[in-house]
C-alpha cells in the first residue's frame, strides 16, 4: 500500500479554486451564485469536531483492513490533530468554494499530507459521511439537553421542598377549582420534564446508529467493517440497509419532536410565572436580573425571559413542520434538500439549550461562586395565594364529600352544596364563613365538624392518595424526585 506522498502538495487555496471534488466532468465552472446558493460550509462547520472523529475511525479501520496502509493511517491521523488545533485556535481558513466542512477539512487534509488525505475518502461519500456526522453531533448535544433538564428538575424539586405548606387555588378553566399545595404544583412540571428526559434518551438510541459504510447509496465494493467503526465511535449498530442510511432523517423529525415538547412545557410553565407576576395575583415575584423594565413607564417590571421563551416555543414547534415538509416530497436516497435540515436542527438545540439554562437559574437561583449561596430566582407570596384561594369556593367539593361520607348520593350532595355556594355569594362570605346554623339549613347532617373539611388545611389533608396534594404524599414524591435526581 501507498505511503503518504513527499510530492509537492497545492495550497489550500489552490485547492479550493481549482475545482470542485467532481469537476473533471464539467465543461464550465459553478457560478458564483450557485457557489452561495448551495453552500453550506458557514453553518455545517460546527459539525468539524463529528467530521474529523468520523474520519478517524474511518480510516483505523481502511487501516485495519489492509485497504490503506499504516504510513497512510498514521499521517492522517498527524494531519487531523493540526487540523483540529487550527480549528480551535480559530486559524483555519474556511473556504466557500469548498462547499462544506467534509470538503474543506479533506483538503487541508490532503494539503499537510498529500495524497493520504486523499486515500481517506475510500469505501465512503459524503452522503453517509453527512448523515454520520449530524448522529455524532446530536448525540451530544442530546447527552447536554439530558443534564440540562435534570437541572431544571433540580431547580423546581428546590423550590417545591420550600413550599409544601403553601397553598394555593388550583384552576380548571382559568377558574378557582380546589386548594392545592404549591409543591404539588410545581412537581406537575417535574413530571412534564422527567418524561421530556426519558423522550430524549428513547430519541438517542436511534440516533446513536452509524450510516458511514453506506457509501452514496448503494454499499461499496471494498471489504468494509462497519460493526468496527460502529464500536471505536461508540455506537450502538450500523444502519442496515444503505439507501435508508444515507437518506433517513427521521432521528432529526424525532429529536425535534421531542424538543418542541419540551418547550411545549416550558411554555406552559411560563404562561403560569407571567400570570403570577402580574400584579392582580402578586403570587411570585421574578428576580430583576430576569425582568426588563419600560422606555416609558417607570413602575413596570415585565417578564420578558417567560415571554420570550413562550414565544420561541413557536419557533422550534416551526422548525419541526419545516424539517417534516422536507422529507414529504423525496424519493429514495440522499437528495440536496437534505443541506435544508441543519439550520432548524441547529438552531433547535440551541434555543433548547440556551431556554433549559436561563430557566434553571431563573427557577433555582444562581449561586454565589465565594460563598455558593444562592440568590433566589422566584420569590413566592403565600398570602396572596391563601388569600386567592378563600375567593372562589375552593372548598366546595369538600362539603359535597362530607355530604357523601354522611350518607347522600354524590349528586344529591353536589346539589345541596350549589345551593350553599350561592347563599355564600350572595352574603359575600365563604363556605367557612356562614353560620352552622345556615349550612344545617341546606341539611340536617351537617355538623360542628363540617368546618374541618372546609379549611383550606383540612382539603389538602383529605386528599391523602398516591399522586395526592395531601404534604404527607407531596413529601413522598419530593423524596421519590430527590433520590431519582441524585443517581
Amino acid at each position: 500500500m501507498s505511503s503518504a506522498s513527499t510530492t509537492p502538495q497545492p495550497s489550500h487555496d489552490q485547492l479550493a479554486t481549482k475545482s470542485q471534488a467532481w469537476s473533471a466532468l464539467f465543461s464550465e465552472p459553478m457560478s458564483d451564485l450557485v457557489k452561495r446558493y448551495t453552500s453550506s460550509v458557514f453553518f455545517d462547520k460546527r459539525l468539524w469536531q463529528a467530521d474529523i472523529a468520523g474520519s478517524l475511525a474511518h480510516a483505523e479501520m481502511l487501516a485495519a483492513q489492509g485497504i490503506i496502509g499504516q504510513d497512510d493511517h498514521a499521517a492522517i491521523q498527524r494531519g487531523m490533530a493540526q487540523i483540529s488545533q487550527e480549528i480551535e485556535a480559530g486559524r483555519f481558513d474556511w473556504k466557500l468554494d469548498l462547499e462544506d466542512v467534509h470538503l474543506n477539512i479533506e483538503a487541508r487534509l490532503t494539503q499537510l499530507v498529500g495524497d493520504a488525505g486523499k486515500r481517506l475518502h475510500t469505501g465512503r461519500s459524503r452522503n453517509d459521511q453527512v448523515a454520520t456526522d449530524v448522529r455524532l453531533w446530536l448525540r451530544g448535544e442530546i447527552d447536554l439537553i439530558a443534564q440540562l433538564l435534570r437541572e431544571l428538575q433540580q431547580a423546581l424539586v428546590e423550590v417545591a421542598a420550600k413550599n409544601v405548606d403553601v397553598i394555593l387555588p388550583g384552576f380548571t378553566h382559568l377558574q378557582v377549582a380546589q386548594p392545592v399545595s404549591f409543591a404539588h404544583h410545581l412537581l406537575a412540571y417535574v413530571e412534564m420534564f422527567a418524561r421530556d428526559a426519558e423522550r430524549m434518551q428513547d430519541v438517542r438510541r436511534r440516533v446513536n446508529v452509524l450510516p458511514l459504510g453506506s457509501a452514496a447509496l448503494a454499499g461499496t465494493t471494498y471489504p468494509l467493517d462497519r460493526e468496527r467503526v460502529a464500536r471505536t465511535l461508540s455506537m450502538d449498530g450500523v444502519c442496515q440497509n444503505s439507501l435508508d442510511a444515507v437518506s433517513d432523517r427521521d432521528f432529526a423529525i424525532e429529536f425535534t419532536a421531542a424538543a418542541s415538547l419540551v418547550m411545549v412545557h416550558v411554555s406552559r410553565l411560563s404562561e403560569e410565572l407571567i400570570v403570577w407576576m402580574s400584579q392582580n395575583f402578586a403570587f411570585i415575584r421574578i428576580a430583576d436580573r430576569f425582568t426588563t423594565g419600560s422606555s416609558i413607564m417607570p413602575q413596570k417590571k415585565n417578564p420578558d425571559v417567560p415571554e420570550l421563551a413562550r414565544g420561541k416555543t413557536g419557533r422550534v414547534v416551526g422548525h419541526l413542520m419545516g424539517l417534516i415538509t422536507l422529507m414529504k416530497g423525496q424519493p429514495l436516497a440522499y437528495n440536496k434538500d437534505n443541506q435544508e435540515d441543519k439550520e432548524p436542527l441547529f438552531d433547535t438545540v440551541d434555543t433548547l439549550k440556551d431556554t433549559l439554562r436561563i430557566f434553571a437559574e431563573m427557577v433555582g437561583g444562581q449561586a454565589d461562586p465565594a460563598t455558593g449561596a444562592k440568590a433566589g430566582g422566584i420569590t413566592v407570596n403565600a398570602e396572596a395565594m391563601r388569600a386567592a384561594a378563600l375567593k372562589g369556593y375552593a372548598t366546595a367539593t369538600d362539603l359535597a364529600d362530607y355530604l357523601v361520607k354522611k350518607g347522600l348520593p354524590f349528586r344529591d350532595a353536589h346539589e345541596t352544596v350549589a345551593h350553599a355556594v350561592k347563599a355564600a355569594s350572595d352574603q359575600g362570605v365563604d363556605l367557612a364563613e356562614l353560620p352552622l346554623a345556615t349550612l344545617q339549613g341546606f341539611h340536617a347532617a351537617i355538623e360542628g365538624d363540617v368546618f374541618d373539611a372546609l379549611s383550606l388545611e383540612g382539603s389538602l389533608n383529605a386528599r391523602n392518595t398516591l399522586g395526592g396534594t395531601a404534604p404527607a404524599q407531596v413529601r413522598a414524591q419530593l423524596e421519590r424526585h430527590q433520590a431519582r435526581l441524585a443517581a
